[in-house]
């Protein structure tokens, strides 16, 4: 159980770096492009993953439930939502903002059952740990917000006050 959890800390890190690059790149050739390029290298990965490694299973993609299938249109509805947010409120809060949602979702799907998985009772641990990362939300946000406002603040040097803007510094 460790291992698995382990795995799912590196795979968010790796959501982390994939949020930060495609914001990078999305900024550059468009929100769409930028998801499109990241789905047709997906796809073309999985699907050796599936031809090299996948085993049999009974069932098709085209003979499970129809709903089973919705997961995809999530995926592309978070990968360019990333792509457009991170640009303009970095990856700390993009990130933090995305596993809030998570958290509020899976406490939901795990109380009620939804969705073919086991009811899991609500307590005060799970729902302490979805304020301890709204928490997290609401600092990054005040301490970005504290960095926006130090580095527009006016310095006096010798009687001549500067501010400090991407334009008088130059900076792209």
């Amino acid at each position: 159980m460790t291992l698995i959890i382990l795995l799912a800390i590196a795979s968010g890190m790796a959501l982390s770096a994939q949020a930060a690059i495609n914001g990078q790149l999305g900024a550059k050739v468009g929100v769409i492009e930028s998801s499109l390029l990241t789905f047709s290298m997906g796809t073309v990965i999985t699907g050796l993953l599936i031809f090299f490694f996948e085993p049999s299973y009974d069932a098709t993609l085209l003979s499970v439930p129809k709903w089973q299938l919705a997961g995809a249109l999530f995926g592309i509805f978070y990968m360019i939502v990333m792509v457009a947010a991170v640009p303009k409120v970095g990856v700390a809060i993009a990130t933090v903002a995305t596993i809030l949602g998570q958290m509020i979702m899976s406490l939901i799907i795990d109380t009620q059952g939804w969705l073919g998985n086991t009811p899991i009772e609500l307590n005060y641990w799970r729902i302490a740990a979805m304020v301890c990362i709204a928490c997290t939300l609401v600092c990054i946000y005040i301490a970005n917000r504290q960095i926006q406002t130090e580095l527009e603040a006016p310095l006096a040097i010798d009687n001549i006050t500067t501010h400090l803007t991407k334009e008088t510094l130059h900076v792209s």
